[in-house]
């Protein structure tokens, strides 16, 4: 028993033991890739590269390309794609090569590339993948190569029999011809004199500082002439003011398209700048091309919808057969208009971040789920989102319509618009009131043209205990005969005289007026409580008071 507990005893001894060299063993395979031979047809690397680090790696090559060493910038790439007597006559063309692509296509994000020979990353957040662990390969960068996107990478290789070292990858070493024929100098730049293609300032050639007003001031020339082009012709009125027209409505956007590509085939074809130039131009690119689109989808569809259905808040505040669905119909029209802005701002949006590279390229997502800069976007955003959410729900329950009569908050107007994120109303004086949407949908509001438009108006007046409502109901009636038309008189049955409350001072009569017009109704009422006062006035004079006999501190 003795004897097997010692066995026991040492096979775990050597399991521990074993543990911690199998250990070192996997992380020393998983730090580097392992090779052969490096490069054996360039002989010696020189002194003076520093391939130790990503960053130190980096560094040589850009230091050695500048002076134009190709000799020794080829010592930074894996030519283990090309056979060993022809390295030392390929890899100079292929590093000035790929120093140009970098150079024309890519900004170097140095936060990236970590000083230390296993580019482990201690900034990173533990719920990354690589976080705590040697990482032997790099993304410098995306670009674009027959409609794909190739990666520029750094390896980390390891001779046989010689530290580990940060080269270009053989994949990326492979695709520098392709990428070199598509993103090397254009024919033009080639026929320009020495003195133009030196730098001049933050890493642009002369021809670049020079030449990049010349393309912005070409693009808005030819944008300009597009627009003048447009805006002649026969109908030039219609086109200048005409809402309904498909000719103003795509002016705007085939101005923007105009501009942006003119700076696409001048750019691509011409005049293919460096990278920190062409960072921020291909996204304005995209970006214009997909506001272009965006326009014309929303104009063309207010040019179309404004042939179709009316908003002119006056022609939909009419009473009649077919109004109330008009009213509906341009509410409802609205609201598609508005979730089509939303949807298409979304798409265009996505396509530029994707069209763009925008990530990659500069180096930073705009999509960070979980980072302070969403969280704060969000937090801003919820008010404007509440409002577009809100205006939608408008249009839903149809609880307020285009050319609906309502009073809200006291105010007698009528709905003029409803936007994004207000509501825009018409008083009756013509003064507009501009209420959140959000707003607009907890207060609540009487809406005189929901469903029947007809309704029944109040006049209140305070008159004394003697007064004789007999007469006055008779007087008020003969007042509605005078006043009313066809549509008034259908309502007669509607009409009414009611002593609706008294106290001390005297009794409140109600007198009701029928009125078939929202629009006209608060006019209506005023005149016909105009009239009554007159009438009683008359009353008062000839016989028993009418008028409650009180001092204004009793009032």
């Amino acid at each position: 028993m003795r004897r097997l507990r010692s066995v026991l005893a040492c096979l775990v001894a050597l399991i521990l033991l074993a543990s911690p060299m199998s250990a070192q063993e996997n992380a020393g395979t998983t730090s580097w890739y392992e090779v052969r031979e490096l490069n054996p047809g360039l002989g010696d690397t020189p002194d003076g590269i520093d391939r130790t680090t990503p960053r130190s790696a980096i560094e040589s090559f850009l230091y050695l390309g500048r002076h134009e060493k190709w000799q020794a910038a080829a010592h930074l790439l894996d030519l283990a794609g090309w056979p060993e007597d022809e390295q030392a006559e390929v890899g100079p063309d292929l590093a000035e090569q790929l120093f140009t692509v970098i150079d024309r296509k890519i900004v170097v994000n140095w936060y990236q590339l970590l000083d230390r020979p296993d580019a482990l990353d201690a900034r990173a957040a533990s719920e990354s993948a690589m976080a705590g662990e040697p990482r032997r390969s790099i993304l410098l960068a995306l670009v674009e190569l027959d409609s794909r996107p190739v990666s520029l990478r750094l390896n980390r290789l390891q001779e046989e029999g010689s530290d580990p070292v940060w080269v270009f990858s053989r994949q990326t070493v492979d695709n520098v011809p392709a990428l070199f024929s598509l993103y090397g100098p254009s024919r033009l730049e080639e026929l320009m004199p020495d003195l133009l293609r030196e730098r001049a300032f933050w890493g642009l050639r002369w021809w670049e500082v020079i030449g990049l007003p010349l393309v912005i001031t070409l693009s808005l020339m030819l944008g300009r002439l597009t627009y003048n082009l447009m805006s002649r012709g026969l109908g030039r009125d219609r086109r200048d003011f005409g809402s309904d027209s498909l000719m103003v409505a795509l002016r705007p956007p085939a101005v923007l398209t105009v501009v942006a590509t003119t700076l696409t085939l001048v750019t691509q074809n011409l005049f293919l700048f460096s990278g920190r130039i062409d960072t921020l131009l291909t996204p304005v690119i995209a970006i214009f091309f997909v506001m272009a689109t965006i326009w014309a989808i929303i104009n063309v569809a207010d040019a179309l919808m404004d042939r179709l259905v009316t908003f002119d808040g006056d022609a939909l505040m009419d009473t009649g057969e077919g109004q109330e669905k008009k009213r509906a119909m341009a509410t409802k029209v609205a609201a598609v208009r508005r979730a089509m802005i939303v949807v298409v701002t979304i798409a265009g949006a996505g396509i530029v971040l994707r069209e763009a590279n925008v990530m990659q390229t500069l180096g930073f997502s705009l999509l960070a789920s979980a980072g302070a800069f969403t969280i704060v976007l969000a937090f801003a955003a919820r008010n404007m989102l509440s409002n577009i959410m809100a205006s939608l729900q408008i249009a839903l329950n149809q609880s307020a319509r285009i050319g609906d009569k309502i009073v809200f908050q006291g105010h007698l107007c009528s709905v003029e618009r409803i936007h994004f994120t207000y509501v825009q109303l018409r008083e009756w004086t013509g003064k507009r009131i501009v209420v959140p949407v959000i707003d607009f949908v907890e207060e609540p509001f009487e809406n005189w043209t929901m469903r029947d438009p007809a309704q029944i108006g109040e006049v209140r007046l305070k008159l004394a205990h003697t007064a004789r409502v007999e007469e006055l109901r008779a007087r008020f009636y003969e007042v509605l005969d005078e006043l009313d038309n066809e549509d008034e008189k259908a309502l007669a049955d509607d009409r009414g005289v009611y002593i609706a409350g008294h106290d001390a001072f005297g009794m409140e009569v109600l007198f009701l007026v029928p009125c078939p017009d929202p629009n006209a109704a608060w006019a209506r009422i005023c005149e016909v409580r105009e009239r009554m006062l007159n009438e009683v006035a008359k009353v008062d004079t000839e016989a028993r008071p009418m008028f409650p006999n009180i001092s204004p501190m009793e009032a």
